[in-house]
């Protein structure tokens, strides 16, 4: 080629390259100016709108679903024992800012049913991970943002290390969730085992006919715990609440937690998946973790897992007496991650 097409060549391509950045930048920023024009106090809304239902792999999930359909797409996942309402305010905002955002109930929570009786309750990490996969299929996602917390933030996790392809990006509370059974069955001092005290309880049979009878006692304690500074109304609660009303809800909690301490068995089709967790798969999809800093869950620093995030990479400490239902708390910096993380 002629030096002088060459040099040409090089300056259109250069060209447009700036001319897609800054058009890129432009649009992000544009959503985030949306984000940041449509703030809110937390807890100002109280319904993510009609829930709507969809057959996806072994469940028919109920899911509440904001913003242009054409936008792009985010699914927020929540955790236990929560349900999709600590993303109330969320939703709006990124909704605001153009984005297609699905929030489903977890298999065990609010109108999320198994398709078959015959079906195993479980609650393992990668069941719950294909699950979501399922409903991105279901709902024509082939890439969505995930965002979550708790139960969520693992299965965002899982998704991310395990299919990246089906990831955009990633917004992760408390880092890399990522767990197996045999690190699972290592002793922890004793201050530590004592904020898992109710994995054990959940370990005998007393503990599931206590959860089985005091599900929304439980559930309220645990919110105090974890978010000490959170101050939610009953109102807050019950909306959430009714969403352990789930006949399988029960079974699904308990077998997650027995699950993880090597108390109870998986099903046999997802060991592979499970193998591949157990080494720990380094994420490479663009991620933010998150943390509050009034989060009274058991938690790691984050200096712990930024290595497990290959891609570009940044942490946020959200201040204010934030605990462990970050969305709901801070849901302004929650969205606002979800848009900065779309940008990277």
């Amino acid at each position: 080629m002629p030096e002088g097409i060459n040099r040409s060549r090089r300056h259109f391509l250069s060209t447009a390259a700036m001319t897609l950045a800054a058009a890129q930048l432009g649009v992000f920023s544009s959503m985030e100016a949306q984000a940041g024009n449509a703030k809110i106090k937390p807890g100002t809304n109280t319904s993510l709108g009609p829930v709507k239902q969809i057959e996806a792999g072994l469940l028919d999930v109920g899911y509440a679903e904001a913003g242009p359909a054409t936008g792009p797409a985010v699914l927020l996942l929540h955790g236990w024992p929560y349900d999709i309402h600590s993303y109330v305010d969320v939703a709006p905002l990124l909704a605001a800012a153009g984005y297609r955002v699905i929030v489903p109930y977890l298999r065990g929570y609010g109108t999320t049913r198994f398709l078959s009786d015959g079906t195993t309750r479980n609650g393992q990490q990668s069941v719950v991970a294909v699950d979501a996969v399922a409903l991105m299929d279901a709902l024509e996602l082939e890439k969505p943002i995930l965002a979550g917390f708790d139960w969520g933030a693992r299965t965002a996790n899982v998704i991310a290390a395990l299919w990246p392809e089906r990831c955009k990006a990633l917004v992760s509370v408390s880092g890399y969730l990522i767990g197996s059974r045999e690190a699972n069955r290592m002793p922890l001092p004793p201050r530590a085992e004592l904020q898992w005290w109710y994995q054990y309880y959940f370990a005998t049979e007393r503990g599931r006919e206590g959860y089985e009878k005091y599900r929304d006692d439980f559930a309220k304690l645990i919110w105090q715990i974890a978010s000490p500074k959170w101050a939610f109304d009953d109102a807050t609660f019950h909306r959430t609440a009714a969403a352990f009303d789930n006949p399988d809800h029960v079974n699904i909690v308990i077998h997650n937690y027995r699950w993880r301490l090597g108390l109870a068995e998986g099903e046999s089709q997802y060991d592979d998946l499970e193998r591949r967790l157990a080494k720990a798969p380094v994420i490479t999809v663009p991620t933010i973790t998150m943390e509050g800093d009034a989060n009274g869950a058991p938690h790691l620093d984050s200096t712990s897992y930024a290595k497990k995030f290959s891609g570009k990479y940044a942490h946020r400490l959200i201040k204010g007496g934030i605990g462990h239902n970050l969305p709901q708390e801070a849901p302004q910096a929650f969205a606002e991650a979800v848009i900065e993380v779309d940008g990277y």
